[in-house]
């Protein structure tokens, strides 16, 4: 078995330290940055809003049953509203974020795959 190296052959480990440092590029470029912004700027917002509406939802039928035990219509009352808008909203935020990640994410993150794959980066 023999270790010599031919000029095709570049060595183990190599392929992997020049992809590493083609991802390094990139993650340190202006355009992942900018993917980061908008992903973050949308991620953060949305979980504090929704981690509101749940402890509110859970603090009101903790503490405030007699709010919560309003009848509306029926035998419904506003406990069992709330808690049919926890699903609601969770769905409406996951449409919102899939148009939202269609229409900004998609496009840059395509962006910088081509570049990442024609070594471009």
């Amino acid at each position: 078995m023999t270790t010599e190296l031919t000029p095709d052959d570049p060595g183990p480990g190599t392929r992997d330290v020049t992809t590493a440092d083609r991802y390094v590029a990139v993650q340190q470029s202006a355009e992942f940055g900018e993917l980061r912004h908008k992903l973050r700027r949308f991620i953060f917002p949305t979980t504090i809003a929704f981690f509101l509406w749940y402890a509110l939802y859970v603090l009101l039928s903790a503490y405030a049953r007699d709010f919560m035990s309003i009848k509306i219509i029926g035998n419904i009352n506003v406990a069992l509203v709330f808690g049919l808008l926890q699903f609601v909203s969770t769905f409406l935020i996951a449409w919102y974020y899939a148009r939202y990640a269609a229409k900004e994410l998609d496009p840059l993150a395509d962006k910088i795959h081509a570049e990442i794959e024609s070594g471009e980066a």
